[in-house]
């Protein structure tokens, strides 16, 4: 659907002209009660319609029996009503045109076997009517711009320029409170409940572009769509931040995965790899995130240059100095200027470095003049002012100075001392300053501004390369191991679809005896390596599968007898077709490049330090494909081995390039072939120039075409 037709709809959703409330009710103990009240005591601007067949009026306004009875166009309905006739109202919601629907009603996919069945008729229905839902199970929304509540909550939050968007309404209602107590501004608080139709990609949509929106946050337990919201947010992240808590990151226990990409992936990891390709910031704290919103509402990006810390005490001082290197915000260091001028108003003992401590015996004159000197070098790009009460400071003064200042950096204040600082913190609140009562929550919010200043100025990525593929040979593979009825290829067939990707690997021969075995040997030449051949067999090492260095045939034959033995032993209903015949080729730096589909975003492309420990290991990165160069340079430098490829202790590096085509084209095969649902290259060999697959492992699945 484009872009301009989900804005429309959603708008009719948040900021809809007329709303009927179906399940009002007179009865104050009641959520279709609540809904109307609220919608009146917040000064709602449109024309709401309760509808209550028993009812001729309520709170003043006149009853509909049913929404068809009403004279005018509904934008968005709101239902309050029983699960068991919720079908029933979405009818006549369809009949009578109205263009959204909010089911606040409870009782559906949330509740498992029956109710799952009902959601399934919900969707049914909007879609047949061209209606868009919300929920079910869902709280309502709030646009404190455009006067519209239809939660069923008792306060609401002061105006402001942060929209947050909740699959939880605990979440909502929890956030809400927090808000009215800390008095933190929102623009709007939409809950998503069940997400059976509308979901977090078509709020984003049109939050993008909401004038009364600077920066969308968000609380999800999981992403319907996330392909789509890999677009949405790559377009929407140019024009405000995007914050997110994802919920659900570990797992009770790893789920059984035929790949070692399967078992290591785990059910958080596409979502980690979204978020960082998309330049989303993510948090796994939901007071971090709210941190960081508030500075995105109130106060500009940083500018080019480092942090000042400008403190009345030295200790407090160095603690944000250190949370700044702990959250990569570099520290400004002062220009000669700046310096001159500050020994003009510093004590002779004061330290005239970055943090800058004006020393405990400051009064508000010379705090904030050194406060401005700062803020003037051309090398500081924010400023985190540290103020503690002392009988020399008047805190209040001094807040209502730093409040006043002219710039086009950020300011955030860390003003710390309890109800001594109260006022202090208010008078900043409402000049727009946020302050954080510890120094690593000040600086890890403005970590949070720097990151996003940092993603503005990057240029887009550039598209995926196209590399030439044989894709019939690679579908040809895929479809004979569907037609009998097997999800696991052989090695062989693995490597004929590398081979139709041009991804290099040691010449092999398939032996189906002893005899071919070592005419192979004899054709390849020794020294080799001898693998068992086995669709059923994926750890070929962990039953004696794999034998290197093969220097003659007498080697070989043992080999041979000794691993078709251990087959038979430790894997006895595997299906056996022999054994393969490999060139050994020198050792080198040892990697992994494997694959496994995620149900919601697709192909999720996984690179590390390789070899048989690499599940022990686990120095691995991910990202969601189609991958772009900039996509590979980053999960390349992600792991933690990454000086290993860049060569450590004297040696020399390995091909990186090399490893980047690989990649690249494991992205494109698994955009091209949906059929592979994990794949494993394992281990890739890489050498100062070049390198080889030594072994490779896939599963596919047939689809619907």
């Amino acid at each position: 659907m484009p872009e301009d037709d989900v804005r429309k709809q959603m708008e009719y959703l948040v900021n809809p002209r007329s709303i009927a409330v179906i399940g009002a009710s007179r009865d104050p103990g009641k959520v279709g009660h609540a809904i109307v009240r609220n919608l009146l005591d917040i000064g709602y601007k449109g024309k709401v319609y309760p509808v209550n067949p028993k009812a001729s009026e309520i709170l003043g306004l006149k009853a509909y029996p049913s929404v068809l009875d009403i004279p005018d166009e509904v934008d968005n309905a709101v239902l309050a009503v029983p699960a068991r006739i919720v079908l029933a109202v979405l009818e006549e919601c369809g009949k009578k045109g109205v263009k959204t629907v909010t089911i606040i009603s409870a009782g559906f996919k949330e509740t498992g076997g029956e109710g799952v069945r009902l959601e399934k008729q919900v969707v049914e229905i909007v879609k047949r009517y061209g209606m868009r839902a919300l929920g079910p199970n869902c709280f309502g929304v709030i646009d404190i711009w455009n006067r519209v509540n239809t939660t069923f909550g008792r306060v609401l939050p002061p105006k402001g320029y942060i929209s947050f968007v909740s699959q939880s309404g605990a979440i909502c209602i929890a956030v809400l409170y927090w808000a009215v107590r800390e008095k933190i501004g929102f623009s709007k608080v939409i809950n998503l409940g069940n997400k059976c139709d509308v979901n977090e990609t078509d709020l984003l949509t049109y939050l993008a572009e909401d004038p009364q929106t600077r920066v969308v946050a968000f609380y999800l337990e999981n992403i319907l769509e996330g392909q789509k919201f890999i677009e949405i947010a790559r377009e929407a992240i140019r024009k405000k931040p995007i914050l997110v808590i994802k919920s659900g990151r570990t797992e009770a226990g790893s789920r059984a995965a035929a790949s070692h990409t399967g078992s290591i992936a785990g059910m958080d990891a596409a979502y980690d790899a979204a978020f960082k390709q998309t330049r989303v910031l993510r948090f796994s704290r939901i007071d971090e995130m709210f941190d960081a919103a508030r500075a995105f509402a109130t106060q500009p990006l940083p500018e080019e240059g480092g942090a000042a810390i400008v403190t009345n005490a030295g200790g407090t001082g160095v603690l944000l100095a250190d949370a700044c290197e702990l959250n990569r915000v570099p520290l400004a260091r002062f220009s000669t200027s700046t310096i001159k001028e500050l020994e003009k108003i510093l004590p002779p003992h004061a330290s005239f470095r970055n943090p800058l401590d004006v020393i405990g015996d400051t009064d508000a004159e010379r705090y904030t003049t050194a406060l401005k000197i700062v803020l003037k070098d051309s090398s500081v790009g924010a400023v985190i002012a540290n103020m503690l009460p002392t009988a020399l400071l008047d805190v209040e003064e001094t807040a209502e100075i730093i409040s006043k200042i002219e710039t086009r950096k950020p300011i955030l204040a860390c003003f710390m001392g309890g109800e001594e600082m109260r006022k202090a913190i208010e008078i900043a609140r409402e000049a727009g300053i946020p302050n954080y009562p510890e120094p690593e929550r000040a600086v890890k919010a403005l970590a949070a501004m720097v990151r996003y200043a940092r993603a503005l100025k990057e240029p887009p990525p550039s598209p995926p390369p196209r590399f030439k593929a044989d894709i019939k040979l690679a579908r040809e593979v895929i479809e004979k191991a569907i037609s009998e009825k097997r999800v696991n290829l052989t090695e062989a067939e693995a490597k004929t679809i590398l081979k139709a990707y041009g991804i290099m690997y040691p010449e092999f021969r398939v032996a189906r005896s002893l005899s071919e075995a070592v005419s192979a040997a004899v054709e390849i030449g020794y020294p080799v390596v001898l693998k068992i051949h086995s669709p059923d067999i994926l750890h070929k090492t962990d039953i004696g599968g794999v034998k290197l260095n093969i220097m003659d045939e007498v080697e070989l034959r043992n080999a041979y007898i000794t691993m078709t033995m251990n087959a038979r032993k430790y894997a006895p209903r595997a299906r056996v077709y022999g054994v393969t015949v490999h060139q050994q080729v020198p050792s080198g730096l040892e990697v992994i490049v494997g694959a496994i589909r995620d149900p919601q975003f697709g192909p999720l492309i996984m690179f590390g330090l390789g070899g048989i420990y690499v599940e022990v290991i686990r120095d691995v990165s991910f990202r969601v494909a189609p991958l772009s160069p900039r996509d590979v340079d980053e999960m390349i430098k992600e792991i933690r081995g990454y000086p290993l490829l860049a060569g450590a202790r004297g040696r020399p590096p390995v091909d990186v390039g090399f490893i980047k085509e690989v990649i690249l084209k494991v992205s494109q095969m698994m955009t091209e072939l949906p059929e592979i649902v994990e794949l494993d290259l394992n281990p890739i060999v890489v050498y100062e120039k070049g390198g080889y697959t030594l072994d490779a492992r896939a599963v596919v699945h047939p689809i619907e075409r």
